[in-house]
């Protein structure tokens, strides 16, 4: 009756056609190359731009990699060990298709915090049992759990990410040492301002810095194919040029042996697992990895048409690459927006781009680390400035402003609370604030009270919870003040009774029976006494939806009650227009 283009939504029985179905298929998945899809002349087109993509994703990452472990107060090869594993572990299983992963500029704060209050000796042990966690989460098919959170939480956690990001890369931007934590980076902006103004160096330093930052905004609109080129690689090669002039006495990357920068956790390290504070960060490592790489993950899968993610899997990925991360000491590691974005943007089908780029990296570093020597501190700290900028996302407070203000106080105050404290305080009071909000919103209670003749009633509708107590427990008292020996207490029109109110409700009408008086108690499902009228709600709120009557004929009209009926089955139509192959097609007239 219809062909396979047609079908929308959801199949029989709620299967998500592009999503996973029973028996782990993935109607979404990747398609076989080779037979009816250009053979193997597409095959090779699409090896080549997977190469050509890995190539630019290894440039973006580079930089990316040590910039981050600068940030993270650890030595630059351990951030470069993280990115060869986020390619060549992670991207080599099959969750994700085109997410690239690797050290986080989302967590560099949090790394700082770990290492200058445990040790960078412990972080391969935080990491390691953070992988273990992850892939018993992905096991236990919690992945898609991290997707249940609000959006104004997201978006206030990555602005509160992006604030402290851009402070505390403000002062290796100018050769300086940030102070700690945030508020106190930001508090001492004024002094690094008085400082660089005194300084020659440090003014070259945070020209180069500024420079780096310009470029990142508008290298992409250069035209050519040179605006192909990463902006991030573009102000590395102009650091390498003016940290070797003359005269120019800037900070560069001191990068050591790669293979001699791993730490493997020992004996002493793992009896630390008895501390407190290294299972809280453990805890706190899980869930803000695992949220970071399925918040990215969501996001990468609206940047293409290509499979679709496979949330659990692609968890289980990423703590098998934490488990090895953790394992060689190195950063932890998480699915980036940056990496992600360039592996799209340059045109990848395939996992092959995201694991070669890994490859790229560690022969680089293997190769090549006289040459990370040559790039200047100041232009990596200005590479972080821009990445925290994308995440603040400062468009997004208006567009929520607009959008939904209570969604926008959850967003400011997640953002502000992080920024205050730490990223998992912050990120609990905006759930929390979030759920709050929610349900005051699901609480919307109306309540009448009036008095007939000798009887006071109290009409109800709506959701009745615990948020609404104060208000019901009033109007029951008023209606056992107003002297009358009948009390009429109808909750026909109440959608949702919480336990707290019902209890109340079935309380007050015991207590006031035992007094003598008659009360008459109509709870939700119940049918009304005949003849009686509805209750009569003031306000656009209460008031009843229309109806649409059902056109019935015959023998069945005089059966048939003339509204539907609450067992009645309900059937949507799908009023958008078809492709233009069907526009003709003779079922549609």
């Amino acid at each position: 009756m219809s062909s396979a283009k047609g079908l929308r939504g959801k199949g029989a029985g709620g299967t998500d056609l592009r999503g996973e179905v029973p028996g782990g298929t993935d109607l979404g998945g990747e398609v076989p190359r080779g037979k009816g899809l250009g053979g193997k002349a597409g095959a090779r087109g699409d090896l080549a731009t997977d190469i050509t993509a890995s190539l630019v994703v290894f440039l973006v990452a580079l930089p990316l990699c040590i910039g981050v472990a600068v940030a993270s107060g650890v030595p630059a090869e351990l951030g470069i060990i993280s990115g060869v594993i986020g390619g060549l572990v992670v991207g080599a299983v099959r969750g994700s298709t085109l997410q690239v992963s690797g050290p986080a500029a989302g967590l560099a704060a949090l790394v700082a915090e770990t290492v200058a209050e445990v040790g960078v000796a412990m972080l391969g042990v935080i990491v390691l049992f953070a992988g273990i966690l992850q892939i018993i989460l992905g096991l236990v098919r919690l992945g898609r759990m991290f997707q249940a959170i609000s959006v104004a939480v997201v978006q206030g956690m990555l602005a509160g990410i992006g604030v402290p990001l851009m402070f505390s890369q403000a002062y290796p931007m100018a050769d300086a040492k940030a102070p700690g934590t945030a508020l106190e980076n930001m508090a001492g902006i004024p002094g690094l301002l008085a400082a660089v103004l005194t300084n020659p160096q440090a003014v070259i330093a945070t020209l180069l810095g500024v420079v780096t930052i310009v470029l990142s905004f508008v290298w992409k609109k250069v035209p050519g194919p040179a605006g192909k080129v990463p902006a991030a690689l573009v102000a590395v090669g102009i650091g390498m040029v003016v940290a070797a002039l003359p005269g120019v006495d800037v900070k560069t990357l001191q990068v050591g042996n790669l293979l001699s920068s791993v730490q493997v956790p020992g004996a002493e390290q793992f009896a630390g697992l008895a501390d407190g504070t290294i299972i809280t960060a453990i805890l706190t490592f899980t869930v803000i990895a695992s949220a970071e790489s399925l918040f990215t993950a969501a996001a990468v899968d609206r940047m293409h048409s290509g499979p679709r993610t496979r949330y659990n899997t692609e968890l289980i990925a990423q703590g098998a690459g934490n488990t090895v991360a953790g394992i060689l000491g190195a950063l932890p590691i998480t699915a980036v927006v940056a990496r992600s974005s360039a592996n799209v943007q340059a045109g990848a089908k395939t996992r092959l781009s995201r694991t070669l780029h890994g490859l790229w990296l560690l022969l680089f570093a293997l190769l090549l680390p006289q040459v990370l020597a040559l790039i200047p501190i100041s232009v990596l700290a200005g590479v972080l400035v821009h990445s925290g900028w994308k995440l603040f996302g400062p468009a997004e407070f208006p567009k929520m402003w607009r959008q939904d203000r209570g969604e926008f106080a959850v967003m400011t105050l997640t953002m502000l609370v992080i920024v205050a404290t730490a990223l998992l305080e912050g990120v609990l009071f905006g759930l929390a604030a979030g759920i709050v909000l929610a349900a005051l919103r699901m609480s919307q209670t109306v309540i009448r009270q009036h008095v007939e003749q000798d009887t006071a009633k109290v009409v109800m509708a709506g959701n009745a919870t615990f948020l609404r107590l104060p208000k019901v427990i009033d109007a029951l008292e008023a209606a056992a003040a107003s002297g009358k020996p009948r009390i009429r207490l109808d909750l026909t029109g109440v959608t949702h009774l919480d336990h707290a109110c019902r209890q109340q409700v079935e309380e007050f009408t015991a207590q006031q029976r035992g007094l003598g008086l008659r009360v008459e108690l109509l709870m939700p499902g119940e049918a009304k006494p005949a003849g009686a009228a509805p209750p009569a709600f003031e306000g656009p709120a209460t008031a009843p939806l229309p109806r649409r009557p059902v056109t019935t004929a015959g023998k069945a009209a005089a059966q048939s009650p003339p509204w539907p009926t609450a067992d009645a089955e309900w059937f949507y139509l799908d009023t958008r227009p078809l492709p233009e192959e069907h526009a003709r097609s003779p079922l549609v007239g």
